[in-house]
């Protein structure tokens, strides 16, 4: 039985779901040190993930994701909090209209050291002078 178990029914389809998991395989490779292999069917697609202390897959079909993932004892303590911010982040992007783009929007929070959805601080101006 896998460590953590998550299912979601999305509208996407075929084509925009395995897009969107495509988009998330390669985050996972570069981002997490991931090795994922991505397996194209007719009806389903599965990327499969590994890295040291976690391996797993992800079951893309044209109205669902399942992802089923094996901790190590490591990764184990943790696996409440990683299943939580998998589910929060898989919900809210999920809710977007425009999934795809809400993906890059969200890697780029994460990299800005924003949490995922939330808006972005205006930058200060610079006061107003007058003029001599």
């Amino acid at each position: 039985m896998p460590d953590i178990h998550i299912e979601r029914q999305h509208s996407l389809g075929l084509p925009a779901a395995r897009k969107l998991a495509f988009q998330w395989a390669e985050a996972a490779e570069q981002k997490l040190d991931m090795e994922c292999t991505y397996e194209e069917g007719k009806a389903a697609d599965v990327v499969t993930f590994t890295r040291p202390g976690c391996k797993g897959e992800l079951q893309v079909t044209k109205n669902s994701f399942v992802l089923d993932a094996q901790l190590g004892m490591l990764l184990g303590l943790f696996r409440e909090r990683i299943e939580s911010e998998i589910v929060k982040n898989l919900d809210l992007l999920l809710a977007q209209k425009d999934p795809h783009s809400a993906f890059k929007q969200g890697l780029a929070d994460h990299e800005a050291g924003r949490e995922p959805g939330s808006p972005k601080k205006a930058a200060k101006k610079a006061p107003a002078r007058k003029k001599a």
